[in-house]
C-alpha cells in the first residue's frame, strides 16, 4: 500500500469536480494505492515527460496529474481540474 498526499488545494479542486468525477477521482486515489503510479487502464493515461510524473483524464474535461515523490512508497496529486489549465 502507497501514501497518496492531496494537499489542501488539491482537497478543494476535487470539492469543486462535478460528482461524477469526484468519484472517479476517489477510485483512481485508491488505484493509486494499490497499484502505484502506473495506471494504463485509466483513460488517456500517459506518462509524461518528467521521468516521475503521470496523468489520466476523469472525463473529457477534466484530469488529473500525479508525481511519484518516493519511489514505490509515496505519490503526489499535483493537479485536478479542467484539461485547458493542466500543467502539460
Amino acid at each position: 500500500m502507497r501514501k497518496v498526499i492531496l494537499k489542501k488545494k488539491i482537497v478543494k479542486a476535487v470539492a469543486a469536480l462535478p460528482k461524477r468525477e469526484r468519484i472517479l477521482f476517489d477510485k483512481l486515489v485508491e488505484d493509486l494505492k494499490e497499484k502505484g503510479p502506473v495506471l494504463p487502464n485509466w483513460p488517456n493515461y500517459k506518462k509524461l515527460t518528467d521521468t516521475n510524473t503521470y496523468h489520466c483524464h476523469l472525463s473529457y474535461h477534466w484530469v488529473a496529474c500525479w508525481i511519484e515523490t518516493i519511489e514505490g512508497i509515496e505519490l503526489e496529486v499535483a493537479y485536478v481540474g479542467n484539461r485547458e489549465n493542466a500543467p502539460y
